[in-house]
């Protein structure tokens, strides 16, 4: 039975609760059999309103707890007590199964230092009455209230821990909510940051060029008009959530993730000039070499070039064979396919894993998706490693 989020009873506890009054099938027993008129009326009365009793207690016992209501708590279980004091004349040692359902009742819906003080006394009620009671015999219930109070205790136990493991799941949510608001902010201060001072710059150089020079008045115009339509593409990518990917975001991102890899960047503070159909291209160009930057390279200082057809990223790190296997893909293909420059020593094939799933094969088969050509490996000018994507202009 699923226990509910607030830490009380499961729903639709009391129809679960309800199979386990038969167990007073033996006090209506006694009370059938007993001679005296008034005391069976009066006990199988008490019975039916303790049975009714218990379950409108379990009913609402998950609101009452839930609101720490003790006090309505404790008068129910005040009720059951006088309810099961009513049977005893009838029913004799019979009766003493009322306490394990009291017992249950209060683990499940009283503070713990008030339920286990009350379950002990119930069963030392249960346990010395039929020692005391002149014609009383142990029936066990001693041990059912034991056993009640833990299987209860245990339900409660695993109520309350289901509950702050959806509270902390709500918070997870709520936390990524907030999260992916920020980020979104981010990205769109990245993006328009730069381009719409670049915009207001160019409109402003237009505007005085009209009176002096037309044709370059135009052509300020169109690029205005180029880098306006670039940076709307990066805003509705971003806010419809796709991050995909877009090329001022990846310079910052790049700047962040080498700032805090103690590397000294070159990056450039703008990629307005870049026409829309490389901007992907490009963009995954710089994760995949910052990346392996990052991760394998031991470089100190890395050089970021954007032109409108290529992009390309220098670092001085040492480790150039090693950052080849690395950025493979994941099918472990060879390099055999690849552009002599990303070939180990000599010429050789190599082959390895990266764990991204998003290596120098990935990024080559994105170039030639769009014509272009990638080129990787160590640099001709000294130690270091070189990335670069060149396509069609």
């Amino acid at each position: 039975m699923k226990a509910t989020a607030t830490g009380g009873p499961p729903r639709l506890g009391w129809t679960f609760a309800a199979v386990w009054l038969f167990y007073l099938g033996g006090t209506v027993g006694a009370l059938r059999e007993q001679p005296n008129m008034y005391w069976q009326v009066t006990g199988l009365t008490a019975v039916a309103l303790f049975a009714a009793g218990y379950l409108f207690l379990v009913a609402r016992g998950r609101r009452l707890s839930a609101g720490r209501n003790t006090v309505r708590v404790w008068l129910g279980i005040t009720l059951l007590l006088a309810l099961f004091g009513l049977q005893v004349p009838g029913a004799g040692d019979q009766a003493l199964a009322c306490l394990v359902y009291v017992a249950a009742l209060a683990m499940m819906n009283l503070p713990v230092p008030q339920s286990v003080p009350l379950a002990v006394v119930l069963f030392v009620g249960a346990e010395a009455a039929p020692r005391f009671v002149e014609g009383w015999s142990d029936r066990g219930y001693g041990l059912a209230v034991v056993l009640g109070s833990l299987a209860t205790y245990g339900i409660r136990v695993a109520g309350e821990r289901q509950r702050r493991l959806m509270a902390a799941q709500r918070e997870l949510s709520e936390r990524a909510v907030a999260d992916e608001r920020a980020r979104i902010a981010a990205d769109l201060h990245d993006i328009l940051g730069h381009s719409l001072t670049v915009v207001t710059v160019k409109a402003e150089l237009a505007q005085r060029l009209l009176d002096v020079d037309l044709d370059r008045a135009r052509k300020e115009l169109a690029d205005l008009e180029a880098l306006a339509r670039d940076a709307l593409a990066d805003v509705r990518t971003t806010a419809l959530g796709v991050r995909g990917i877009s090329l001022p975001g990846e310079i910052a991102a790049a700047r962040e993730a080498l700032a805090a890899a103690n590397v000294e960047a070159e990056l450039p503070g703008a990629a307005d000039e870049v026409p829309t159909r490389n901007r992907e291209l490009f963009a995954w160009t710089i994760r995949e070499a910052v990346t392996n930057v990052v991760r394998h390279s031991g470089a100190r200082h890395v050089r970021v070039q954007i032109t409108p057809s290529c992009v390309e990223i220098l670092d001085d790190g040492p480790f150039a064979r090693e950052r080849v296997i690395a950025g493979l893909d994941t099918d472990g293909a060879s390099v055999a396919g690849l552009p002599a420059a990303v070939r180990g020593p000599g010429g050789s094939s190599v082959s390895g894993s990266r764990v991204g799933g998003q290596g120098l094969a990935g990024l080559r088969r994105r170039a030639e998706a769009v014509g272009g050509r990638l080129v990787a490996g160590a640099r001709e000018d000294g130690p270091g490693f070189r990335v670069r994507v060149e396509v069609p202009t």
